[in-house]
């Protein structure tokens, strides 16, 4: 049986010398990974991190990992792909995806990170601090309802800049004055939140790019 599906690409693997298993989030499907076969010389451009697909899945009784053909770009994501700090941001981002829904996903959670990835992709400046709405977005549709009492006991000292933030407007938190350690250690402190509730270490190796980014 063959459907078409919307998908964003997590992460990809190499497999031999002209395919890769691409790590993905589908409208439909949930979590699911695939094959996608990439032609020599090619460019692999497409399957970068957080890009939106459509494609055909081709289904295999017999594997659990299943094709996908006739793959396009739903969105062109220009304001991402031209922009290196944009490029880290979704990096980041994806990596935490990747590493936070195991198999299925919560109700929402694609229409939502289509959303995020496109918002993000528009986004003309001021957009430092877009990670940490993001962690605490995603929080909320994972169904945790991050609040200050509950972010409280993971904050240290940035107990009162977490406290403002929660508070604030989507356009007052891209404003909001951080340095780049500040913003790196809040960002640890979500992600250690949301490990407690997920019950899984999300030890996220691009968080270090940000901080490199941001410094």
């Amino acid at each position: 049986m063959n459907d078409s599906e919307r998908l964003i690409v997590l992460n990809s693997t190499k497999l031999g010398d002209n395919s890769l298993v691409l790590h993905c989030l589908c409208r439909r499907l949930g979590r699911r990974s695939f094959i996608v076969t990439v032609r020599k010389g090619g460019s692999r451009a497409l399957f970068l991190p957080f890009s939106i697909l459509d494609a055909e899945v081709l289904e295999n009784r017999k594997s659990e990992l299943w094709r996908l053909r006739g793959i396009s770009a739903a969105h062109p994501l220009n304001g991402i792909r031209s922009s290196f700090d944009k490029n880290a941001i979704t990096l980041f981002m994806s990596e935490v995806l990747w590493r936070a829904v195991q198999d299925g996903a919560e109700e929402g959670l694609y229409d939502w990170c289509e959303r995020s990835i496109l918002t993000l992709d528009a986004l003309e400046g001021d957009f430092a601090n877009y990670h940490l709405r993001w962690l605490m977005e995603l929080a909320d549709v994972l169904g945790f309802s991050p609040s200050f009492e509950s972010l409280a006991s993971f904050a240290g000292e940035n107990l009162q800049a977490i406290s403002d933030l929660l508070s604030t407007g989507f356009e007052q938190f891209m404003l909001y004055p951080l340095s780049g350690t500040k913003r790196s250690a809040i960002a640890e402190s979500l992600l250690r939140y949301l490990s407690v509730h997920l019950e899984i270490p999300l030890n996220i190796r691009s968080l270090a790019v940000l901080g490199e980014l941001y410094r």
